[in-house]
């Protein structure tokens, strides 16, 4: 066992039973007086093993270790009768055998409404140049919880993203989760800055995860801008940080997210992305033990995915919402990979973002054929549902001949609806090609009209 210096003191003038309690309290609980320690007996570059726990410990228990370099923490991801197996937030090397251990208890994050504005890491410490983050009422903390199914609120009305080629084809309700999906470098990271960009929230969440540190900042400041980022509080785990901060920062930034939502806030959630998460889970899994079973992913990750991603939504009655954006880095460009495919089960949507039309130069490059909103009936009106229709109808008419245009076998006349396409539908790509710099699209049905109706050719009338 490892004694710790109290702190506080008993107060001389009160009742003996109060006393009593105080002193319990202060060895039982949370900041107790005594804490349980073992000693670590095997180091792997992941991971640690450590005797003289495994009847405290509990699997997601945090844990201090104090070695030369200092004191590190780590997370219990296995407890076998004699030994625990710690996967350390900090890299494993600086673990030796014999470096006391002390079993911390689980770990809470205590979000407070000043930290809006803020850029935090996994653990919830800052990694700004802002002051000490304030933290939150942990009675609140533990009252959080994925709401059940039959006290959600439904999900609410649609609201304008101020991207053109989304509010038409693919709109969003407030409370829905949505994915993105697309390969590296295709514009992913772009189209997510555009969506924060929306005024229909209260609270921005950013959860980048195995991001490329040096595209952070840039990100935040330049991408999001000084005016989203008032109102954002962005949860950062850059890519050479440990497998555990992967993994634990998603769970953060939902924590945040659930927050907010509490207070009845409009909050979107933007994570960036969970592929990288499943990564993370993956490579904690397979260091205990766990044999793969699609891919080389274990089971344990398809379970984590929808125990994170239901927890987005609508909150219960009188509460806010969390509409979850969640980018999807499709490996290999295989919208069949194990993750894609299982994320995509449990979302209410899906963007696809098509390679081959980024290369085109339109942006963003979103694949229309392949893009579902499961809730754009709530947004649209009938008039729009209808016109939405014949614009698909139209692109995949125009699609599904290209080939056949390209060889020169198409005869104008001979078909009128592919006359229509062909006319109508580069004017429609056109129009829909939106940068971050462009404005924001108050009314994209409208701002499709007005493009259309200015490139009408004028009518000729015939000789004679």
């Amino acid at each position: 066992m490892t004694l710790s210096l109290p702190t506080s003191r008993l107060h001389r003038q009160d009742n003996p039973l109060d006393a009593l309690e105080r002193a319990w309290r202060r060895v039982a609980g949370d900041h107790a007086l005594i804490r349980r320690g073992g000693r670590i007996t095997e180091v792997s570059p992941t991971h640690f093993r450590v005797a003289g726990l495994s009847e405290v410990a509990r699997l997601g228990d945090m844990v201090e270790h104090r070695s030369r370099a200092g004191i590190r923490h780590g997370e219990i991801v296995q407890i076998s009768p004699d030994e625990i197996l710690v996967s350390p937030f900090e890299q494993a090397g600086d673990a030796g055998v014999g470096d006391t251990v002390i079993e911390l208890g689980p770990f809470t994050v205590l979000p407070h409404d000043s930290w809006r504005g803020r850029a935090i890491d996994a653990l919830g410490r800052p990694i700004d140049s802002g002051p000490h983050l304030a933290q939150g009422d942990p009675e609140e903390a533990a009252r959080i919880a994925t709401p059940p199914a039959m006290a959600r609120q439904r999900v609410g009305d649609g609201f304008t993203t101020g991207v053109k080629v989304i509010d038409i084809f693919t709109p969003i309700c407030f409370g829905q989760r949505l994915g993105i999906f697309a390969g590296s470098g295709v514009g992913k990271s772009t189209l997510l800055a555009m969506l924060a960009a929306a005024r229909a929230f209260d609270t921005v969440v950013v959860a980048l995860v195995g991001e490329r540190g040096r595209e952070v900042r840039e990100f935040l400041e330049d991408t999001i801008g000084p005016d989203c980022m008032a109102k954002t509080v962005a949860v950062v785990s850059t890519s050479d940080e440990s497998a555990m901060m992967r993994r634990r920062a998603p769970d953060t930034a939902m924590r945040v997210a659930e927050h907010f939502r509490l207070k009845g806030d409009r909050v979107l959630l933007i994570l960036d992305s969970i592929t990288r998460f499943a990564h993370a889970l993956r490579e904690v899994a397979t260091g205990t033990g766990e044999p793969p079973v699609a891919r080389g992913y274990p089971a344990s990750v398809f379970t984590e995915l929808p125990k994170l991603l239901e927890r987005a939504g609508p909150g219960v009655e009188g509460s806010g919402s969390i509409t979850a954006i969640i980018s999807v880095l499709v490996d290999g460009d295989d919208h069949n990979d194990p993750v894609a495919d299982s994320v995509r089960g449990i979302l209410d949507g899906h963007i696809v973002l098509d390679r081959s039309i980024a290369e085109e130069g339109r942006y963003p490059p979103v694949n229309p054929l392949s893009s579902i909103s499961r809730l754009a009936s709530r947004a649209w009106s009938d008039d729009q549902r209808t016109l939405v229709t014949k614009l698909k109808a139209m692109v995949s008419r125009f699609e599904s001949t290209r080939d056949i245009r390209l060889l020169g076998a198409y005869q104008p006349g001979a078909d009128v609806e592919l006359d229509t396409a062909v006319r109508q539908v580069p004017l429609i790509y056109e129009a829909l090609t939106q940068t971050p710099r462009d404005p924001a699209s108050a009314d994209a049905f409208a701002d499709l009209a007005r493009h259309l109706k200015s490139k009408e050719r004028p009518h000729v009338s015939p000789p004679g």
